[in-house]
């Protein structure tokens, strides 16, 4: 478990949904506690630099502690609970069970869970409508497959993943009727040598188009992607970027929509309530670049899908 913990100015912004009770006076401190690293260059690294920059802007005092294991959950937010932190926020929806026994010991303290599901008094989640960039991926994914196989690698099962891998199904389908869809659950996030064997294992199996979901596990499965010469999608951020066989990237900006939230924090009005990003605030949720493989009339039907999903005319799910 490592801790750091800074005394900065802070922050951002966002639009989200929200339902709940306030928090009453503006927060002087928050701490964040992850499953990974910061310097995953994904998940993690999008968290830490989110609360970081809040702080810069906003003034309060943050900390965050990285690389907790599920065990250490409990002991890890209640830590900072002890300490007086004013929100505590929990970075993934693995720590929703440990937030909601800690919150009860707790109830002075705000408590946010990102990717989080269900909401107490003193409770928040922020997540994102994920179906609606599951689709497009999946969509991109089935247009683009010559073997009619494309596959999804991901860690744990909770909200974020089966809304994902669900969606993502529905959109190839929608593409390409009848494509083969192969799933693999890792176990794991950051492992980068499970990353690539189970990208590995599926295009062995036919898949042309991959699409890992997890953090630093994630570069394991791109490796094996360029190694085998077949398309990848990218996460988090514009992958294409990075690695040139990236057809779209589903970019789910942690830093954006953890802005909201920290700022209404800073103001005293975060409630125990649910925000979700959505692609009608692509501060919080966007696609990235397409790869130039992808013909001209796939990039207005994707186009087109997207701007369906924002007008609220196709809603994918699971919402």
């Amino acid at each position: 478990m490592q801790l750091n913990r800074r005394l900065l100015p802070g922050a951002f912004a966002a639009l989200f949904l929200w339902t709940g009770v306030a928090l009453g006076s503006g927060i002087e401190s928050a701490a964040i506690v992850m499953p990974g690293s910061i310097s995953d260059n994904g998940w993690n690294q999008a968290g830490h630099d989110g609360l970081t920059k809040a702080g810069e802007e906003f003034g309060f005092e943050t900390a965050y502690s990285e690389n907790i294991e599920q065990p250490e959950h409990v002991e890890a937010l209640s830590d900072y609970a002890r300490r007086g932190y004013d929100l505590v926020i929990g970075h993934g929806g693995e720590f929703q069970d440990a937030v909601k026994r800690v919150a009860k010991r707790f109830p002075d303290t705000m408590f946010m869970v990102n990717n989080g599901l269900g909401t107490e008094r003193n409770i928040a989640n922020a997540d994102f409508y994920f179906s609606q960039l599951g689709y497009l991926m999946g969509y991109t994914a089935g247009k683009m497959t010559k073997s009619g196989t494309v596959g999804i690698i991901a860690a744990q099962k909770f909200k974020f993943t089966n809304d994902t891998v669900a969606s993502y199904k529905a959109g190839a389908e929608a593409a390409r009727a009848g494509t083969r869809m192969l799933v693999t659950w890792t176990g794991d996030w950051d492992d980068v040598s499970k990353g690539k064997e189970a990208a590995l294992n599926q295009i062995s199996q036919g898949a042309d188009v991959v699409w890992p979901t997890m953090d630093s596990a994630t570069l394991g499965s791109m490796q094996a992607v360029q190694e085998k010469g077949v398309y990848g999608i990218g996460i988090y951020r514009d992958a294409i970027k990075e690695w040139p066989e990236i057809l779209q990237s589903a970019i789910l900006d942690v830093r954006g929509n953890m802005r909201a939230y920290l700022k209404l924090a800073a103001e005293g009005k975060l409630e125990g309530k649910s925000y979700k990003g959505d692609l009608s605030n692509p501060e919080a949720m966007r696609i990235g670049s397409y790869h130039p493989d992808i013909p001209a009339d796939v990039v207005a039907e994707i186009n087109s899908l997207v701007e369906q999903m924002k007008a609220g005319s196709l809603r994918p799910l699971p919402y």
